[in-house]
């Protein structure tokens, strides 16, 4: 069985305290269970104080076959903002905005960049979800349509450099696929509507739950995060047409991704759909969610732990 743990965001320690509360043992060099793996949903990097240190127990836990370890979206944008196009440009630009996301990842391995040039090389060859006949975790979003189109245009799931150079392009289907697939489907607000998002930058496009039937919800409703500067109109129907929710059939599906507040106690928000980001990296809780095989899903399988250890 697996136990399914949330964006760490360099958190070693808690990720360290969650894995031994849940029975992982170290004796060998790395954590392992005698009857369990666990699966990280992704976003090892970024924010926290031992991001070489997590990214050290996730690949060797994986390595060892005690983990399988999904890409987040800070992964791949990691490998976007080190890779370059064919015309030597890098895919994701070098500007303030995206220098500052990587800057803790990149001061941690000051000195190191062998080693870090290695693990964005591992990167690559993460896949972008994890599906067996009972269950299926991914970082963000599952959409049948877009893990098909991964299915059929991925090599074993995973990114190459020659795949990005060729197609993850502005509209591509490919940058869609993984886009969506990675951050999550987003509900872009009509001209003059705009909410302020965590870090205080002015947004129109919404991340949405798109578990759910956006019929009659407001934008608030629909948002995975209940920001207080959202309004509560009413959705237009010409803004939600296709947008399908994951139905009460479907098997469990896990996710991370959303920042949801520390103090949350819903993540389980359908009988088959569970998120298990409870913002480590803002002082929240890692978390992760312990399954047994059950197609309804319970909090009570919920178990966290704290950067502090408490």
């Amino acid at each position: 069985m697996y136990d399914i743990i949330g964006d760490i965001h360099g958190h070693a320690d808690a990720l360290e305290q969650l894995l031994q509360k849940l029975g992982y043992d170290n004796s060998r060099g790395y954590y392992r269970h005698p009857e369990r793996k666990a699966i990280f949903v992704g976003d090892y990097i970024d924010r926290g104080p031992k991001i070489r240190e997590t990214l050290q127990i996730v690949r060797t836990m994986a390595a060892q076959q005690q983990a399988i370890a999904l890409m987040g979206n800070h992964e791949l944008s990691a490998i976007l903002y080190n890779t370059r196009d064919r015309k030597g440009n890098y895919l994701r630009e070098h500007t303030d905005r995206n220098r500052s996301q990587h800057a803790k990842t990149v001061e941690q391995f000051r000195g190191r960049e062998d080693e870090y040039a290695d693990y964005i090389a591992w990167f690559k060859t993460l896949p972008l979800y994890y599906e067996e006949e009972s269950f299926r975790v991914v970082h963000a979003c599952w959409d049948e349509a877009h893990i098909q189109y991964l299915r059929d245009n991925l090599a074993h799931d995973r990114l190459t450099d020659q795949l990005l150079q060729s197609h993850y392009k502005p509209g591509s289907r490919l940058r869609e696929a993984i886009e969506v697939t990675l951050k999550g489907k987003e509900l872009q607000m009509p001209e003059g509507l705009y909410f302020t998002d965590k870090d205080g930058h002015p947004r129109s496009a919404l991340r949405i739950k798109w578990w759910l039937s956006p019929e009659q919800m407001t934008y608030r409703q629909y948002s995975v995060s209940p920001y207080d500067s959202l309004t509560d109109e009413v959705i237009p129907e010409t803004l939600i047409v296709g947008n399908k929710p994951y139905g009460p059939s479907e098997k469990p599906v896990f996710f991370g991704h959303y920042w949801l507040p520390g103090n949350a106690t819903a993540s389980v928000y359908e009988q088959n759909v569970c998120c298990v980001d409870y913002s480590v990296a803002k002082e929240g809780r890692l978390v992760a969610y312990r399954w047994n095989g059950e197609q309804r899903l319970d909090r009570r399988n919920l178990h966290d732990a704290s950067p502090s250890g408490s």
